[in-house]
């Protein structure tokens, strides 16, 4: 098993501030919307890890109220 990166995205979520952590081996732009749509409700959350699930892209995230995305290393 690789080893896994703690990351923090920050958002807006209709308009508040919110921010998560998450554990995975990597992280890019196109995840982190992802986490912040499964973070705020919208995108379904896997049950195990090798679920496969539809990513949330950003465009979908936008439309659902999520904003400014950011990540960082945690």
């Amino acid at each position: 098993m690789a080893h896994s990166a703690h990351y923090r995205i920050d958002y807006i979520h209709n308009g508040a501030y919110k921010s998560c952590y998450v554990s995975t081996e990597t992280m890019t732009n196109a995840e982190a919307w992802h986490w912040a749509a499964v973070d705020s409700g919208v995108a379904q959350i896997p049950k195990y890890r090798r679920d496969n699930v539809q990513v949330v892209s950003k465009t979908l995230a936008e439309r659902h109220g999520i904003a400014e995305v950011q990540w960082s290393q945690a």
